[in-house]
């Protein structure tokens, strides 16, 4: 089984050195550990001699990064390579089920493998808990595809699928979702299978920012919200510019102002969303502007309905279409992430 480990590291402790102990014992040789610019050279220096492949990044570039050096290493130290499977140095994970990865990357050669665990026994810390299963359903919800785990760092990839694991974007931990996204939209499988969840010490040893990489990680999302707000922002304000200049009050002058600033504001968040929210660039603009166009009717068909339904509700207008809007916002982000800039 010529399959190479990955481990980043940054800052370890005895954890890393206990498992490539472990990991030896059960006859893998090909492990390569990548310090991401830690303080202290001592635990790596031990890899070293244990006969693991050791590259070093003079500052901390993230676990992305981190990723795709040793990637590039291990396909230079170990020529014919059939994949390479990556796992935390923490603890977090058996070797038995390391192994276990590592055998089905050899079974599953056009396929991402993923240790998937269960997050349903009481082992498992709360925030951990939470956030696999939103980024869970954010994945589905986006794609289509459940993935019941999201943020493994257990994965395998085959040699065929060398060139895209180094071409994903990301250098933190958003490249592992990224991986995921991108995978789904080339039409790449993925293959789970169970592994054992492990927390040592509540996870307290985990690197990962809560704010900063969730930013990174959910970044396609929040870029839709600022260009909604932006969008809305431009509405507003072409609504007075436009009400000035008809000056008059009536149905026609409101109308015309409101549909002017309406069209001009969707054009503008057709732009906004092609060209950064979804980077969706490389296809046709006119197929997409149709989509989107059907998208824009349908919603503000669909608003103007659901308050008209829901106008019975001892509550005001305005709360009872701030409440459709956001439904509908939500809404919109899905469809036009999975239909009107779907990847071709």
């Amino acid at each position: 089984m010529n399959i190479a480990i990955l481990i980043p590291s940054l800052d370890p402790d005895d954890a890393l050195v206990r498992l490539i102990g472990q990991l030896r014992q059960a006859g893998a040789e090909q492990i390569v550990v990548i310090d991401d610019g830690s303080a202290e050279q001592t635990q790596f220096d031990r890899c070293v001699a244990m006969g693991c492949v050791v590259i070093h990044h003079k500052a901390n570039r993230g676990k992305g990064e981190a990723l795709r050096t040793g990637l590039r290493a291990a396909r230079t130290e170990f020529p014919g390579l059939q994949g390479f499977v990556t796992a935390d140095g923490d603890g977090q994970h058996a070797v038995r089920d390391i192994l276990r990865v590592a055998q089905e990357v050899t079974t599953h050669p056009d396929s991402i493998v993923l240790g998937t665990r269960d997050f349903s026994t009481g082992a498992v810390p709360l925030r951990s808990r939470f956030g696999n299963r939103f980024s869970s359903l954010f994945f589905r919800l986006s794609t289509g595809i459940s993935c019941p785990d999201t943020q493994t760092g257990l994965r395998g990839i085959p040699a065929a699928l060398f060139d895209f694991a180094l071409s994903v974007p990301g250098s933190r931990y958003e490249y592992e979702m990224n991986v995921l996204f991108t995978a789904t939209r080339e039409g790449i499988p993925l293959h789970y299978i169970p592994i054992e969840t492990i927390y040592e010490d509540d996870n307290r040893s985990s690197h990962f920012r809560p704010i900063a990489d969730s930013a990174r990680i959910y970044a396609m999302p929040l870029r839709f919200a600022a260009a909604s707000l932006s969008s809305f922002v431009v509405d507003i304000v072409l609504f007075a510019l436009f009400s000035h200049l008809f000056r008059a009050r009536t149905a026609r002058a409101i109308f015309g102002a409101t549909a002017g600033a309406r069209v001009c504001s969707g054009i503008f968040n057709f732009t906004l969303n092609r060209n950064w929210s979804f980077s969706s660039t490389q296809d046709d603009w006119r197929a997409q502007g149709v989509r989107y166009l059907t998208l824009f009717l349908c919603q503000m068909l669909a608003s103007g309905g659901l308050v008209w339904l829901l106008s019975f509700l001892p509550l005001p207008l305005t709360l009872i279409k701030i409440v459709v809007d956001t439904a509908l916002f939500f809404a919109s982000y899905f469809i036009q992430c999975n239909w009107v800039f779907r990847k071709t």
